[in-house]
């Protein structure tokens, strides 16, 4: 068996060698019809576009994405031609609430905003919107959700209105996939209509697809007011991003809030899995993340050590300072750990002492 897998995939080089004959590891950019025109499976990313153009022709059976999202496969094509396809829901699920977490205790630390005063609105509820309503809980914020997909399978009780959203938020998230049309399209969700009817001046936050925000109107609502900061991870025409708009906005990154080891690790256990199953193959491996180098911290406060753990700044300076090396930042990211890699100790200053 051939498997073409995209080398800046995390944990997978063994792995993936004990179970393949042969695997060749490529940048995700440069899968061509002829690299995987003999190729029985490809392991990729979202840089890798599966398409009629590319598959055509091909022995491949098998895509397995180590990504939530799968907007990058043609899934009709795939269908069409017989190509089984599989994503990684919730992989990093909980890499990308930490990082809203620690914006939003940015948010707090720097921008004077009391958390447990404000009211978050998270746009999309699934695995990714259901953790970081779990972390806005913690940080005392009352919580409203819209999903219209969920509201129109369960029922209003549980969902808030994108308009009500609009008048009674303080933080707006986005969590959604991207849909390009049809009665849940996703695709310029927040256009110019949308910003406003904004009533609070919240803060936007957009972890899901660059597409969701129509950039142009974005910039204007930071430009005129009509809200207070922004924290974007995605882009529109990533790697080629806005340049005034990431000068900006307060944190701006490329394309990393899901990029923890913990994250990473699962989405590759989930490919190799669903490989394994599909060619019936024994799945024999272990995928563990390496230790942070300093796994136990010591901290004033919890908010304090969620910091230490991972700080946005720091990968927002990077950004803001060669936004021309996007792809390099993304591509070489040193990946964090979540905090079950972390033993905390909390130690009070020195006037709390009794």
């Amino acid at each position: 068996m051939k498997v073409i897998v995209d080398n800046q995939i995390p944990f997978i080089k063994e792995a993936i060698e004990e179970i393949a004959d042969q695997v060749v590891f490529v940048p995700g950019k440069d899968f061509t019809p002829a690299l995987v025109k003999e190729a029985d499976a490809l392991i990729i990313r979202t840089r890798t576009h599966c398409n009629r153009q590319l598959l055509e022709g091909s022995n491949v059976r098998f895509i397995a994405t180590a990504t939530i999202g799968f907007d990058h496969i043609d899934t009709e094509y795939c269908h069409e031609a017989g190509i089984t396809w599989t994503n990684a829901p919730g992989c990093n699920s909980a890499s990308v609430a930490q990082y809203l977490q620690s914006s939003l205790l940015l948010l707090q630390l720097s921008k004077g905003k009391k958390l447990s005063e404000m009211t978050i609105g998270i746009i999309g509820v699934g695995n990714v919107g259901r953790k970081v309503a779990q972390v806005a809980h913690e940080l005392g914020m009352q919580v409203l959700l819209n999903d219209l997909p969920r509201q129109d399978k369960e029922g209003n009780a549980a969902f808030t209105s994108l308009q009500t959203l609009a008048e009674k938020c303080d933080v707006l998230t986005f969590h959604v996939p991207l849909y390009k049309e049809g009665r849940y399209k996703t695709f310029h969700l927040a256009d110019d209509a949308f910003f406003h009817h904004l009533k609070r001046c919240p803060v936007i936050i957009n972890t899901s697809r660059g597409e969701v925000i129509q950039t142009t109107s974005l910039l204007n609502a930071l430009e005129c007011g009509a809200i207070s900061d922004a924290i974007i991870d995605v882009w529109e025409n990533e790697p080629d991003i806005h340049p005034t708009l990431l000068n900006k906005v307060f944190v701006g990154t490329p394309h990393i809030a899901g990029y923890s080891a913990d994250g990473k690790a699962n989405a590759t256990r989930m490919s190799l899995d669903a490989l394994c199953h599909y060619f019936n193959l024994t799945a024999n491996y272990q995928i563990i993340p390496p230790q942070p180098e300093n796994s136990t911290l010591m901290a004033t406060s919890i908010e304090e050590a969620y910091l230490q753990m991972y700080d946005p700044r720091k990968d927002s300076r990077a950004l803001k300072s060669h936004p021309e090396q996007f792809e390099k930042l993304r591509g070489d990211y040193p990946l964090r750990r979540e905090k079950e890699a972390y033993t905390i100790k909390l130690c009070p200053l020195p006037n709390q002492r009794d």
